[in-house]
């Protein structure tokens, strides 16, 4: 008996670790691109918070924060100077977002709807509720109030074009300034901010997402931040021996591995809670671990198009296994290819549901009888 359970223990122990290894090669030279991403679980309110900036409400003090923000390129990279982070909760018809933002210097110009906001020191949230990487959303917002909403049928990496035109129908701001802004004459606290959301307004045409208990969006935060000094009594940003101004700085929740918010798959898990956050813990969906190994395959394989030009075509090729496991689960990892295009899929050998991946980095469930969604 006893001989039995070391030999079962000795093959699970094998399987593990060769389980680990095989990740380990697979992901070889992409792990800051395949690092699991934060989470954050909402608590639902059936009371709305008054959307003025002024996040010292009750109604907020049960939301917690969400971690400091850090480099975009992730936690290897120095921690900002300045402190950020965001809160949220949920009704049945809207999200709520605050913002806070430490800051000795605010300032901001741009009072245009749809201005490039950016170009000013801003936060920033992006929204993907059906998590597949397109048809997506993007909000900025400056110490001003100003508004930049805009909507990705797909990223840039895909030749997508931003919708600025889309606005975020019934959406409700505010900023309250701690300090003053655009006067250099003395020193700032920061600034804080409010939104309120109709889940109406995520909609791209089609039905809007309306999500229950359990339901799991993924989104980042980020804020730019510009080096400035002062001329004649006014901000100015910091400019290189050529006249341009030197990098913005990029700061998120949760890291994305490179200097680009638009891979959403590096967004990070936002889940619903019926109740109270602190009842309710996140856990990662199995299939987000198989969506890894597809992550992996389509960075490859983009990898390789950019040096020649063409696909691989045969997935042997790109160092990759047909055959891994993932959560002591036998999975089936296939590819079908030309020089011009590919998708890639992964399957449970035991549910046998299937999710895919295009050459557009668009990600769905296969269902029987090939449809997907």
């Amino acid at each position: 008996m006893g001989n039995r359970l070391l030999k079962a223990a000795t093959a699970a122990a094998f399987l593990f670790y060769a389980a680990a290894a095989t990740a380990q090669t697979e992901f070889k030279g992409l792990e800051n691109l395949l690092t699991t991403p934060k989470s954050y679980v909402v608590s639902h309110t059936t009371t709305a918070p008054v959307i003025d900036g002024d996040i010292s409400d009750a109604i907020w003090q049960q939301a917690p924060w969400t971690d400091d923000f850090i480099d975009i390129e992730g936690a290897d990279k120095p921690a900002p100077p300045l402190r950020t982070n965001f809160k949220m909760l949920w009704s049945d018809t809207c999200l709520y977002i605050a913002a806070r933002v430490a800051e000795p210097s605010v300032w901001a110009t741009l009072k245009r709807h749809d201005a490039v906001v950016f170009m000013d020191n801003d936060v920033e949230l992006f929204i993907d509720p059906a998590g597949t990487t397109h048809q997506y959303f993007e909000i900025e917002c400056n110490a001003i109030n100003t508004i930049f909403d805009l909507y990705l049928p797909k990223p840039y990496r895909n030749f997508g074009n931003p919708l600025s035109s889309w606005d975020t129908k019934g959406m409700r701001t505010a900023v309250k300034i701690q300090g003053t802004v655009n006067n250099p004459s003395d020193t700032d606290q920061g600034w804080t901010m409010e939104m309120s959301i109709p889940f109406s307004a995520f909609s791209s045409g089609s039905r809007a997402r309306l999500p229950k208990a359990g339901t799991v969006w993924r989104m980042n935060f980020s804020r730019v931040e510009w080096d400035t000094k002062v001329v004649d009594g006014k901000y100015e940003k910091l400019k290189d021996g050529n006249g341009r101004n030197l990098p913005e700085h990029n700061w998120v929740w949760t890291s994305q591995g490179l200097i680009n918010m638009h891979y959403p798959e590096r967004w990070g898990y936002v889940q619903f809670a019926k109740g109270s956050a602190a009842d309710e813990k996140f856990t990662l969906p199995y299939a987000e671990e198989q969506k890894k190994y597809l992550w992996a395959l389509y960075y490859r394989q983009k990898e390789w198009f950019k040096e020649h030009e063409l696909y691989k075509t045969d997935l042997k090729d790109l160092g990759m296994a047909g055959e891994v496991t993932i959560d002591g689960k036998a999975n089936e990892l296939k590819m079908e290819a030309t020089p011009h295009q590919f998708m890639g899929f992964i399957t449970d050998k035991k549910d046998n549901i299937t999710y895919t991946i295009n050459d557009e980095g668009l990600v769905t469930i296969l269902h029987p009888f090939g449809m997907q969604r």
